[in-house]
């Protein structure tokens, strides 16, 4: 095929050599893609693409590929023995992995090592399947299969062991854990999942079109469905509330325009090659534009530039930016010579003289095997951490001053933290989840209970208990807590699409069901107000009454301050201002005022 066509009349186009070989690719916007293949096997060998960054891949006389090398110059590399097996292979960054074999006759590795000396090792079924694996510190998982190649169990360190069942068409029909918690799924004919049956017996159904598309979901009495056109693409989704969002796509099947439940717009128009070039949000215009390379550049929102994304020679982004405040707002990258993050820099610079008022540094280092073990701050002692095996984290320091040490399970689970004079221990339930946390100091020792469905339903302490409870559907209900002299029950009352109601006991005159358009005005503690896209623009205190913040945006649709007053002991109105350009101001209406914030960060 030499030339394509597309729905909406924009033309792709390729060229072959004498023995239709591919040459050249030319897409929707003019834009030539170059092969170089290898005259003799017709491999490809080399990738030019329309900014004229090129792609190289060598081969061997078996045909396999030893050596590649990206447009950034970095390589990888692999070796193989003289059976064609895979025996080694060297990643960009440097990091290599070896791969072992127990016989000539098998494909599959009996053993791996990676940059850090750890070795894990496998076993296999005569069949191809995983029996058994074994990682770096000698804990063993292993596999248990059916006649049919199925996996059946997966019987881990510590106890923990998952169990799957299927029926005579291989599908998937119960997975049941180690203290007996079953999970149960159902299929219609033509094989899609119908029904999930939960531990405690609730169900969640799918119910779906001829063409098998899942049209409604249900759980726990509530439903969520979905309308398709004839294309198969959806065109609206109902939420549990009624409400609804639509979808309109062009001829190639790229989303052209949103409607969402609040009832807001959005539009997306993309160029001849796919990529999103402009959008708009009630009004809000934003332009997206890219290099040659279709790396992403700069962005504009009704005309003023939001962000700008620069790249160097080998194509790292190094650095990011945007205007807060007329300050210019930067975040810098650098790497080393395998492509690896070293630092990260913030700057702030004044609008009008480019002067520096604001920076910090951000540097990162690596150990001899390529795991990231330090992070040295501006004005601040490194921070460095020590792992084991394939980079488990044992302990991190400050400085020369030891910050924590951790004791880990057989998973690999922390079971206990020692900082300082404390130590935390931790315990597990036989199905993995989180049991205790107990510390030296009894007042902060923690217990937690969890339901056959694996919801958190309770957490003892010293001091308190707290009572969680949920419904059909798996939200939160309510909390009680009690204590020597405390026993308060605290309702979560949501509506249908699981927004947050007022509290019932509160406010029992609400005759709030739902919230329209899926936005919250008001809940126990604050109001909120939006604007028309959708932001939040303001959220005040009912309690204590009065206290608000404000948030103010930038035409580029970013926050750039947020204020909070309110009125004081000494009968002023008091203000808090933080903006992205790092300085933060307190004013009295008196007429005091403290600002923060200077070169150094501090």
């Amino acid at each position: 095929m030499v030339k394509k066509e597309h729905a909406d009349g924009s033309v792709t186009q390729s060229q072959f050599d004498a023995v239709g070989r591919l040459r050249t690719q030319t897409d929707a916007a003019g834009r030539t893609t170059e092969y170089s293949p290898d005259v003799v096997t017709g491999l490809i060998t080399r990738i030019t693409t329309p900014d004229g960054r090129a792609s190289a891949f060598y081969y061997n006389h078996h045909s396999q590929l030893p050596s590649a090398t990206g447009p950034d110059g970095l390589e990888i590399r692999r070796e193989y023995d003289e059976w064609g097996r895979l025996i080694q292979e060297t990643a960009p960054d440097g990091d290599i992995i070896r791969y072992r074999y127990d016989n000539p006759h098998s494909d599959l590795p009996c053993a791996t090592e990676d940059a850090t000396g750890s070795r894990k090792t496998m076993t296999w079924s005569r069949y191809g399947q995983l029996l058994s694996f074994t990682d770096c510190s000698g804990y063993v998982t292993r596999y248990d299969h059916d006649r049919f190649g199925q996996m059946t169990a997966v019987h881990r360190e510590e106890g923990l062991s998952q169990y799957r069942a299927y029926d005579s068409r291989g599908q998937l029909i119960a997975v049941k854990d180690t203290q007996g918690h079953e999970t149960r799924y159902e299929y219609n004919a033509a094989g899609d999942l119908t029904t999930v049956i939960a531990p405690d017996g609730s169900r969640n159904g799918t119910q779906y079109d001829a063409w098998g598309k899942a049209i409604c979901t249900t759980q726990g009495g509530l439903t969520r469905s979905m309308e398709y056109d004839a294309a198969g693409r959806v065109i609206r989704l109902t939420s549990e509330n009624g409400s609804h969002t639509t979808f309109r796509y062009d001829v190639l099947d790229r989303l052209i325009q949103e409607t969402g439940f609040d009832g807001r717009t959005q539009r997306y128009h993309h160029d001849l090659t796919g990529k999103l070039i402009r959008s708009e949000d009630e009004g809000l215009v934003t332009h997206w534009h890219y290099d040659e390379a279709d790396r992403l550049t700069h962005r504009t929102v009704k005309g003023e530039t939001a962000e700008r994304w620069r790249y160097d020679e080998r194509g790292w982004l190094t650095d990011i930016s945007h205007i807060s405040e007329g300050h210019r707002v930067t975040v810098h990258y650098g790497y080393d010579e395998k492509g690896r993050l070293t630092g990260e820099r913030q700057t702030v610079h004044h609008p009008q003289t480019e002067a520096l008022l604001w920076q910090h540094e951000t540097r990162h280092a690596y150990n001899a095997q390529g795991l990231a073990n330090r992070c040295i701050p501006d004005s601040l002692p490194a921070v460095e951490w020590l792992t084991y095996g394939s980079g488990w984290l044992s302990g991190m320091k400050l400085g020369d001053t030891p910050l924590v040490d951790f004791t880990r399970d057989r998973l690999h689970r922390e079971t206990l933290r020692s900082f300082g004079r404390y130590e935390l221990s931790t315990a597990y339930t036989p199905a993995g989840q989180l049991q205790s946390q107990h510390l030296n100091s009894l007042q902060y020792d923690r217990d937690y209970t969890w339901n056959d469905n694996g919801e958190l339903i309770r957490i003892s302490s010293p001091r308190q208990t707290r009572s969680y409870s949920y419904s059909t559907t798996g939200r939160l209900t309510g909390v009680h807590t009690t204590a020597a002299n405390l026993d308060i029950r605290i309702p979560y009352a949501t509506d249908p699409a699981g927004n947050r109601l007022p509290d019932p006991e509160l406010h029992p005159d609400s005759t709030l069901s739902m919230w329209p358009d899926n936005r919250i005005a008001r809940d126990a503690h604050y109001l909120y107000r939006y604007d028309r896209h959708g932001r939040l623009t303001e959220k005040t205190d009912l309690i204590p009454e009065g206290l608000s913040a404000r948030m103010m945006s930038a035409p580029t649709g970013t926050i750039t301050t947020v204020s909070t007053g309110w009125c004081t002991t000494r009968g002023h109105n008091m203000q808090s201002r933080w903006s992205k350009a790092a300085i933060f101001t307190t004013r009295w209406a008196a007429g005091w005022q403290n600002g923060y914030g200077d070169v150094n960060g501090t």
